[in-house]
């Protein structure tokens, strides 16, 4: 059978486009190499977070774990290495891969910017996706699937208005 000529592909094939996701100008197509790096990516955030917990009975939330490094507050010796080799593992993974990361959608005053919002929203929030999305949902901490929540929330909502305005 042909790529694409199977009847749910034809029945889908005027509603989708050229791709089967686009939102304007932002397109990708989901094969087996992207699944396969999802799949690995979520295992290594899983075990780099329960080696965390079990090693140092510490949330792997890296805007907790960055906010204490900056003020100072103890665990010195377990949040800069963490925070130094999750820096390094994704230069080392963007100088093996490159094209896994494609170029910048935005300049990098918008970056900054956005980063800045981010931070702000992580510290209304009392922690990030990493704190409450892996660690928080995964002790069932219901304060944590709610903030998850509305991240996804003012994620999709961002990534609509800039979508528009793009």
């Amino acid at each position: 059978m042909k790529k694409g000529s199977d009847p749910f592909s034809a029945r889908l094939a005027h509603k989708r486009g050229p791709t089967p996701f686009s939102f304007r100008r932002y397109s990708w197509r989901v094969t087996s190499t992207s699944v396969l790096r999802a799949l690995l990516g979520g295992s290594l955030i899983g075990l780099a977070v329960t080696l965390a917990l079990l090693s140092h009975g510490r949330v792997a939330g890296i805007s907790g774990m960055l906010g204490r490094v900056l003020d100072g507050d103890g665990g010195r010796t377990f949040r800069i290495p963490f925070l130094i080799a999750l820096v390094a593992v994704g230069a080392i993974a963007a100088a093996v891969t490159p094209a896994s990361f494609g170029a910048p959608v935005r300049g990098a005053a918008v970056l900054a910017v956005a980063g800045v919002l981010v931070g702000v929203g992580t510290t209304l929030g009392n922690g990030c996706t990493s704190g409450h999305g892996v660690c928080g949902i995964s002790r069932f901490s219901l304060r944590s699937v709610v903030a998850t929540m509305t991240f996804m929330l003012a994620g999709g909502i961002t990534v609509a208005i800039a979508g528009a305005h793009g």
